[in-house]
């Protein structure tokens, strides 16, 4: 390990820095900074999504996802159908309220995803990604 330097330290550091990041563009709508992630990543799929898919996505316990996913369903942005292929399943759809934020939550994210990436190369970046997914595989 590198003298004075903690990969779990800068991981967590930039974790609060994206998070408040985040629920600063956020608040000023009508969700929260993790609704307008799951939002985004919603509104980015073509397939059926199930609450499965946003534990993974994010890494969360089914109890938060749960938590997370009634909140945006309480607050219209999305709702819950069965699965035509299994009744166990519960489709995720977004709402039509939701769909009106569409345009400001993609930009959003691709805004911010240009800003934390402005000046690192692809090559820098390919590193990144590779290492970061090394140490989620040691983490599970």
């Amino acid at each position: 390990m590198l003298q004075d330097k903690h990969a779990a330290r800068y991981i967590s550091k930039l974790s609060n820095k994206l998070r408040r990041k985040i629920d600063a563009f956020s608040s000023r709508e009508d969700f929260s900074g993790s609704q307008g992630k799951v939002l985004h990543f919603l509104l980015a799929q073509s397939n059926d999504v199930f609450q499965k898919d946003i534990e993974e996505e994010y890494s969360l316990r089914p109890s938060t996802a749960t938590v997370l996913l009634k909140k945006m369903e309480k607050n219209g942005l999305i709702h819950r159908e069965v699965s035509e292929t299994d009744a166990r399943w519960k489709k995720i759809i977004v709402s039509e309220k939701a769909m009106q934020y569409k345009d400001i939550v993609m930009a959003d994210i691709l805004n911010l995803e240009e800003e934390l990436t402005k000046g690192i190369s692809k090559n820098d970046l390919e590193v990144f990604f590779s290492v970061m997914e090394k140490m989620l595989d040691n983490m599970s």
